[in-house]
């Protein structure tokens, strides 16, 4: 609903829409109680709307047991002018991207199972979900609260420049959710996953850090090597990234090669957050690299003719005629949307998210929050214009299940002799297909294409199982491996791989984030499992005595970076003293360059009774270390 709001805001839905005078004039019988207004105006806003092409909507059969298709209206009986309600809601553009999918569930109906049905006109169906109409509409309603603040368009960043949502609300929403009080387990979610919100300002000044030291490798000419060169060029790097600076351009600062060089690296930047929380660390990086390519690239000239360079290098590595025609289609849409959107940072934040940016979190809900902070962060880029036939100038929002999914971060797929079955030819071509179909499946604009890209992944994943079983992988294993099906959006993955779920066997140029913290000696069942399944799984070298839960997802943020990224995380500062982290501190400086260390000793982060240090290590040999280690 505050992604609704927010279109509302940005004029892309009628504000009409929620207000209590519209409900009672297109509800045959509005009342505070009933639940006709969630019905009839919201769900079919949500799933039937916002979820379908312009001029595929409209009314389908009457409900029942057989009516499936979500992207059709209905409570045609619950509105008093139901062709007048099609033609208000023609006014609201098609933006697809996956939030607005209807997830109920018929895949038990076949063997005589239950189904899930919230999205029913079907009498002997929908009587279990109420949501009467005063929650929306009364004084203390959510409309009402809605309406008496101001939102802002940017977050992480000072800029205000239209009215509209301030993503990082969502954030501070998430973080209530995990603080809800649990009767079954007598304790916060909160408390239970060691999770909390990292405010804006550790955000921005972490991802500063991080992205000047990643692109200061990546990007500087390699005849630039004296420390003085070394330093001038890590100076304007700094201000490059910077928001103070009062520029809106960087002729001043590179050269036409640097700057070549710079967006080059950018583009090449992979970054992700291992436990993605609501998202604040990879939105944090998008804006950075965004206003970077601004000032680098006003005119979009050069990240448009990277975007098609790279289009047409997967065109000429397409394994078939489909893939050729993908790849043609592909190249006519980055055509299309660098002559709608040549100033705007639309499409610099389009193709950094696509290719750069990802997220993991054991949570789905995590997830999903963290999805909705990218979709307001490329609306706000968009403005209704054309007609209804052109969606009012507004492109539909890609889908994001490939980049952000719900997965234990700390669990990989085996040991030393699974990743030899994992890198066969076979399963190598067959991964390779896969990650072309997600590619696909991220740029899908209609349900029958998003439904194709689905059931071309589910028949490679099944290939992919016969495949790890001939090979000698094992059932099981085989099953976890080819079923992990990145489109359903309540469930998670129990391991995560990195190639396996975002095409990136190379690793990551920045791991960035603020993993749970939970004590080795914190009681709880669910815990005790979650250390047991860690330390079972024989992958880290770093756990000693009773320790943290962030301990393992230091080692593993580095164990995921290529050679010569960087990882950065905000953990209790108990690494810098505890004796359960002695282990821990003496594998990372034999086996890390540790650039810095900041402790917040005197600076209250959380809510809570941690003091934190934040760090910046770079896979890279460690001998550097030296005098830190004669210190410690």
């Amino acid at each position: 609903m505050l992604f609704v709001w927010f279109l509302a805001e940005k004029g892309l839905a009628p504000r009409e829409l929620f207000t209590e005078a519209f409900a009672r004039s297109a509800l045959a019988a509005h009342a505070p109680d009933g639940t006709g207004y969630y019905r009839a105006v919201l769900q079919n806003l949500f799933f039937a709307t916002l979820n379908t092409e312009i001029a595929k909507r409209g009314f389908g059969a009457k409900g029942g047991a057989g009516h499936r298709d979500f992207t059709r209206y209905r409570y045609r009986d619950l509105l008093a002018d139901p062709d007048g309600f099609v033609a208000k809601l023609r006014e609201v553009p098609f933006v697809n991207g996956g939030l607005f999918d209807c997830l109920d569930d018929f895949s038990g109906v076949r063997g005589g199972g239950r189904r899930i049905d919230a999205f029913t006109d079907n009498p002997a169906q929908g009587g279990a979900l109420h949501v009467p109409a005063r929650l929306f509409f009364d004084d203390r309603g959510l409309f009402p609260l809605f309406r008496r603040y101001k939102f802002t368009v940017e977050e992480n960043t000072p800029l205000d420049r239209e009215v509209a949502l301030d993503p990082e609300l969502l954030g501070r929403a998430f973080e209530n959710l995990l603080a809800s009080w649990s009767e079954e387990t007598r304790e916060t979610a909160r408390k239970a996953t060691g999770s909390y919100y990292t405010p804006r300002h550790v955000v921005d000044y972490m991802v500063g850090e991080s992205l000047a030291a990643a692109l200061e490798r990546k990007a500087r000419p390699s005849d630039d090597d004296s420390d003085g060169d070394s330093r001038f060029w890590r100076e304007r790097l700094d201000y490059l990234l910077a928001w103070e600076a009062d520029y809106d351009d960087a002729g001043g600062l590179f050269d036409a090669a640097e700057t070549e060089s710079l967006v080059r690296a950018v583009a090449g930047l992979r970054i992700l957050d291992p436990a993605v929380g609501s998202g604040a660390f990879p939105m944090g990086a998008l804006h950075r690299l965004t206003l970077a390519l601004r000032r680098l690239d006003p005119g979009n000239a050069l990240w448009e003719r990277l975007q098609k360079e790279q289009a047409h290098e997967r065109a000429g590595a397409a394994f078939d005629a489909g893939d050729e025609a993908a790849r043609a289609q592909e190249l006519l849409e980055i055509n299309r949307l660098f002559e709608t959107y040549r100033t705007s940072d639309y499409g610099r934040k389009l193709y950094l998210i696509q290719n750069g940016l990802f997220g993991v979190d054991l949570q789905p809900v995590a997830c999903q929050i963290a999805k909705l902070r990218v979709f307001v962060s490329l609306v706000i880029e968009q403005a209704k214009t054309g007609d209804a036939a052109d969606n009012y100038g507004i492109r539909p929002l890609p889908n994001l299940e490939t980049r952000f999914v719900a997965a234990d971060a700390l669990l990989g797929l085996g040991g030393a002799g699974a990743q030899g079955v994992l890198g066969d030819g076979v399963v190598t071509e067959l991964r390779e297909r896969l990650r072309r179909v997600r590619e696909g499946y991220f740029n899908a604009r209609t349900r029958e294409a998003k439904r194709s890209w689905r059931g071309e992944d589910r028949r490679l994943r099944g290939e992919l199982a016969a495949a790890l079983e001939k090979l000698g992988f094992g059932h099981d294993g085989a099953e976890a491996v080819a079923g992990w099906d990145p489109y359903d959006q309540n469930a998670g993955s129990g391991w995560f791989d990195p190639a396996w779920m975002f095409g990136a066997p190379a690793g990551f140029d920045v791991v960035i984030g603020n993993p749970p913290y939970v004590r080795a000696d914190f009681r709880g069942d669910r815990h005790k499992a979650a250390r047991r399944a860690v330390l079972d799984s024989g992958a880290y070298e770093t756990l000693w005595q009773k320790w943290d839960m962030f301990v393992p997802f230091m080692e593993r943020s580095f164990k995921l970076l290529a050679p010569g990224g960087v990882s950065s995380l905000i953990v209790s500062d108990a690494f810098g003293h505890a004796k359960y982290a002695l282990k821990a501190r003496e594998w990372f400086l034999r086996n890390a360059c540790i650039e810095r260390i900041d402790f917040y000793s005197r600076i209250k982060i959380f809510d809570a009774a941690v003091h934190n240090l934040s760090y910046l290590f770079r896979k890279a040999d460690g001998a550097a270390n030296a005098p830190l280690r004669r210190l410690h």
